[in-house]
């Protein structure tokens, strides 16, 4: 019974651009290189990523009004 050759699926680096293995035999995945994953790591680290917040007046983990939020050490 012969193995035969699966197409290796490659994806674009989210870091640099360049082609990357999107497999088990890379590590680094979805990234081509390791250099590329810390470069990713340091920017999360850096809080350089941030999730949007929808802003609304109301703060529901106090339970207070707005008028009384400023006056809380809870206000976020």
């Amino acid at each position: 019974m012969s193995r035969q050759n699966k197409a290796v699926k490659t994806i674009k680096c989210p870091q640099c651009g360049a082609p990357s293995i999107w497999g088990p035999e890379n590590s680094n995945r979805p990234f081509c290189s390791d250099r590329c994953r810390l470069i990713d790591l340091g920017a999360w680290a850096n809080e350089e990523y941030q999730i949007p917040a929808d802003k609304s007046e109301d703060d529901y983990s106090t339970g207070l009004d707005t008028e009384e939020q400023q006056f809380t050490p809870l206000r976020h």
